[in-house]
């Protein structure tokens, strides 16, 4: 368990910040660009959270939300030169479980829906509103994730899982769309 005395720490006070492994990298390292941005899709999520309310859905978020912590431990872990990125006592990684949770999330929501004529635009309820935000941060996400592993190794299941949230929240906005039927269709050229 993690446990937090002191918030500020004036260690980062020249730009630089620690990783699990006690390295030091520049707060604007391609690195941490992935980790902040995890932490905005994060955020986005709770604030979709909030506007499910309680139940099963809401359930799933705080689920995957802890699952991005686990995300940004991963990331905040540099993969040593062998690293299998199996995860241990010391070393935190995203593994294939969680990677599979969210597909059987995605197969068992879009059950019901049915299929898309047409691509949509976010909004709809105020629900699937603002879990298409949290769709649009957690792409975001997963373009810094890319970039860092265009450069240096990262857990593939830690890019599997980020390449499928975004799905997960298409699928579930369309849920919080009263299964779709308030979706709003985008039909192109309308405004020509």
């Amino acid at each position: 368990m993690v446990k937090l005395n002191k918030i500020y720490t004036r260690t980062g006070d020249t730009g630089s910040t620690g990783l699990v492994d006690g390295s030091r990298l520049p707060k604007h390292a391609t690195r941490m660009e992935a980790i902040g941005a995890v932490d905005e899709a994060n955020s986005a999520l709770g604030v979709a959270a909030v506007a499910l309310g309680d139940g099963e859905h809401a359930d799933a978020v705080h689920r995957i939300q802890n699952d991005l912590f686990d995300l940004g431990a991963d990331l905040a872990t540099p993969a040593g030169p062998d690293e299998d990125f199996a995860p241990s006592e010391m070393v935190l990684r995203i593994v294939s479980a969680q990677v599979e949770w969210l597909e059987q999330a995605i197969d068992a929501l879009n059950a019901d829906l049915e299929p898309l004529t047409s691509f949509v635009l976010p909004g709809g309820t105020e629900a699937a509103a603002r879990i298409h935000l949290a769709r649009a941060s957690a792409r975001r996400a997963e373009r810094s994730v890319t970039a860092l592993a265009a450069d240096e190794p990262v857990n593939p299941q830690a890019l599997a899982y980020v390449n499928r949230l975004s799905d997960y929240l298409f699928v579930l906005a369309r849920v919080s769309n009263a299964n779709g039927t308030r979706d709003v269709k985008w039909i192109p050229g309308k405004n020509r």
